[in-house]
């Protein structure tokens, strides 16, 4: 099984999946997003894996969420994911994809919803 991290190494919540992933023997594939935002057709792979709304993605915190209209319950997936393909800040990380399912990882406990076996190893 393929686990990848859509990661921000400035966020304590995304050190803490990482540390959670990596001591329950996963390496993941980390994808510090951004310095290497995912293409659309990436986000169109992350979206297709969701277990929540595609606008569950989307950070409001510290981005420009508000100066892009992005709180209109008008806008379709496609067009949250070409906000998102534009300015990578927007994606809520950190992200974690299997094979099976994606999800964003805000609160960490969220990871068991996917990976249920990391809970055996953490405290």
């Amino acid at each position: 099984m393929t686990v990848t991290l859509y990661h921000n190494p400035a966020c304590g919540t995304s050190r803490n999946v990482l540390a959670m992933i990596l001591a329950a023997g996963i390496e993941p594939v980390v994808v510090n997003y951004l310095k290497t935002p995912p293409t659309r057709a990436e986000l169109d792979v992350l979206a297709a894996r969701l277990v929540v709304p595609v606008r569950d993605l989307l950070r409001v915190r510290g981005t420009p969420y508000a100066e892009l209209g992005l709180d209109d319950p008008t806008l379709t997936d496609g067009q949250l994911l070409d906000a998102i393909a534009v300015n990578p800040i927007l994606l809520n990380r950190p992200v974690v994809m299997t094979d099976q399912a994606a999800r964003p990882c805000r609160p960490k406990e969220t990871l068991y919803e996917i990976l249920p076996q990391v809970r055996i190893v953490t405290p």
